[in-house]
């Protein structure tokens, strides 16, 4: 069964966000993975009101976490948290199942593949990310 952990952090902030800007009773937590980022692959987060065939979901806290067949593997045992540092604020996702993340939270290779060249503009990649 799929594991994700929401810190309390993170609870509260999505409380607070369901709360402003549910459309519908029954909103959901989405969490998926995607190509891209500067570690080769990336998170991403989305308040969702429609479950699409073989989405997985998982109670946390009283929020409905949702995620499809695909991400299921890379996001098995993650933790969702909401950090404030002097960045900036926001969500962030770590999986100790992942080979190498990135300091944004947002971006990582998996196990098994082999780990991204440091020297390949890693820190160049940060620009485009929302901290």
């Amino acid at each position: 069964m799929l594991q994700i952990t929401l810190t309390d952090a993170a609870t509260s902030k999505l409380k607070e966000l369901i709360e402003k800007n549910a459309k519908t009773p029954t909103t959901y937590l989405r969490v998926y993975v995607a190509g891209g980022g500067c570690s080769g692959m990336s998170y991403g987060m989305a308040l969702d009101d429609q479950l699409k065939d073989g989405d997985e979901i998982v109670h946390n806290n009283g929020i409905k976490v949702v995620t499809d067949q695909n991400s299921l593997q890379y996001l098995d045992g993650s933790t969702v948290d909401y950090v404030e540092t002097v960045q900036g604020t926001g969500f962030a996702i770590t999986n100790p199942n992942n080979w190498s993340s990135c300091g944004c939270g947002k971006s990582f290779s998996p196990k098994g593949e082999a780990a991204p060249d440091a020297g390949a503009g890693h820190h160049g990649g940060h620009d485009g990310h929302n901290h």
